[in-house]
């Protein structure tokens, strides 16, 4: 009799199963009355009137979905004005808009790679330097580059500095600005300083950046001197601080020009949403307004570390938005996210394999828009569910 070709998944589940580690799906209600510190909704923006009335007419005027391709049917005067405004708000030259944030930095990898040899301007294979803590996607888009990866310790500059300096020929640095598992920054002046000793480009997510760090949330990348440099390139998401959906590469005119015509995640795939769109211009416009969101939003960040670890948890000092409360096991950290929830909390739970230090955690996303009443509250929820050590 034939084997069934899905047998192992059953022992995988099992073996996930054992290890606590088996991921489910929750549908949220529109209406949850939970405090959320479990979403990216960092300014909160994405039920902000303004924005949520853009988004409607947007799909109104431009329908549902964007009906194709960006190079097809997929762009319209909308994306070219967002691609204009974030340009100017982060200090780029140009911008690109992607999808999704996952898919503007497989674009930003793999097409700024390029195929080995394939310009003559180098007799070497293009090397990638990649920070340890890197997000999934700056992952998968060093797997597909097909370039040769080196993988260095975490925010060490040193070690970017002599990886790229044992090499001969084209070479990228690409880091996170904040990382979303420890919510720490990375040094990004000591790295460009890297970089330029040895010719090489450096890309920065800055997904956990924008508009929560630099000048009225301008992103980390401009608060660190880079934005609009010849060698920087980086990429931010919609979907967090600007409540929306999608994502964006930011830097030098060819650099985007050079993406259009070679980044798959771009010519193969359907344009950004007329809604999400017009809901992140919408965001966009607000943040110019109020710039003193993005400094409420690291207070309340800073807030919440300090209510915690004044009373005995370990967590990492938030360089952004996210605070990172370490848990003694996945089985714990699972237990203590549900108690958060039934008390009233919504809190991430990070475990293996999301965390590349076998550390399970709960991930703490501050907010704009919280009272200091909601912040009390919600350390003393996680402090109240705290499993023992």
């Amino acid at each position: 009799m034939p084997q069934d070709p899905f047998d192992w998944i059953d022992a995988e589940h099992e073996r996930r199963r054992a290890a606590g580690l088996v991921r489910t799906l929750r549908p949220r209600p529109a209406d949850s009355p939970l405090v959320d510190l479990a979403g990216n909704d960092y300014l909160g923006l994405t039920r902000h009137p303004e924005v949520t009335q853009a988004a409607a007419d947007a799909a109104r005027r431009w329908g549902a979905g964007a009906t194709g391709s960006r190079l097809v049917t997929g762009t319209t005067a909308l994306h070219a004005r967002l691609e204009e405004g974030l340009a100017e708000f982060c200090g780029f030259e140009a911008a690109l808009v992607f999808s999704s944030g996952y898919a503007a930095n497989l674009a930003a990898v793999t097409a700024l790679c390029g195929p080995p040899n394939s310009s003559g301007v180098s007799p070497s294979v293009p090397l990638v330097v990649s920070d340890a803590g890197n997000h999934a996607s700056l992952i998968d888009g060093c797997r597909l580059a097909r370039a040769e990866t080196a993988v260095v310790p975490h925010a060490d500059a040193e070690a970017v500095r002599k990886t790229l300096g044992a090499h001969e020929g084209r070479a990228l640095a690409v880091t996170d600005s904040v990382f979303s598992v420890d919510g720490d920054a990375a040094p990004l002046a000591a790295l460009a300083e890297a970089c330029r000793e040895h010719g090489a480009a450096l890309l920065v997510d800055d997904a956990h950046g924008l508009g929560v760090l630099g000048e009225g949330g301008r992103g980390a990348v401009h608060a660190a001197g880079l934005a609009g440099d010849a060698d920087v390139v980086a990429t931010v998401t919609l979907s967090k601080s600007l409540g929306s959906q999608g994502g964006a590469v930011l830097g030098p005119a060819r650099v985007i020009r050079h993406l259009v015509s070679h980044a798959r995640t771009f010519i193969f795939d359907t344009g950004l949403a007329p809604a999400a769109v017009g809901a992140a211009l919408a965001s966009l416009e607000v943040l110019r307004r109020e710039p003193g969101r993005a400094a409420r939003v690291r207070y309340v960040a800073t807030e919440l570390h300090r209510r915690v670890t004044a009373a005995g948890l370990t967590a990492v000092r938030p360089d952004a938005a996210v605070v990172s409360v370490r848990a003694p096991s996945p089985e714990a950290a699972v237990r203590w996210a549900a108690d958060c929830r039934t008390a009233g909390l919504a809190v991430g739970c990070f475990r293996p394999p999301s965390v590349p230090d076998g550390v399970s955690r709960l991930r703490l996303t501050a907010r704009a828009d919280l009272t200091d009443r909601q912040i009390e509250e919600a350390a003393d929820t996680v402090l109240r569910t705290a499993p023992a050590a």
